[in-house]
């Protein structure tokens, strides 16, 4: 049995917020869940080239934005799923932060950051 609190995992710097990886790939369980910030007023073009996500909003807001220009608004409550590896906008409300427990397959390493690029999606 795995039992972690908050206060002892790592927490990662990924770009426009932070990230505490509680199961990563030396865990052994295949997945990884993240307990992930986004930092107000940020945009980050995002793409996972290797992982299918899973993020759950539990509090502050913001939007996630297709490629195409459909927004989808995120608030307290709200799951969306880049089930095809879908490269995204992912901002956060100018007013406030956004926080998301985030599900990742195939697990992360734990280390991972973004190198964030309006015109480019970062990938890992």
């Amino acid at each position: 049995m795995i039992v972690r609190q908050s206060d002892s995992v790592p927490t990662v710097e990924w770009g426009n917020g932070t990230s505490q990886r509680f199961l990563v790939a030396a865990d052994g369980v295949g997945y990884t869940v993240t307990n992930t910030l986004v930092r107000a007023g940020t945009k980050s073009r995002l793409e996972y080239r290797n992982h299918l996500e899973a993020c759950y909003c539990y509090a502050g807001s913001g939007e996630v934005i297709e490629l195409d220009g459909t927004s989808h608004p995120i608030v307290p409550g709200t799951l969306y799923a880049l089930n095809e590896h879908d490269a995204h906008f992912l901002i956060a409300s100018p007013h406030e932060d956004m926080h998301l427990v985030c599900v990742f397959t195939p697990a992360l390493r734990g280390d991972e950051v973004h190198s964030l690029d309006e015109h480019v999606s970062s990938a890992y």
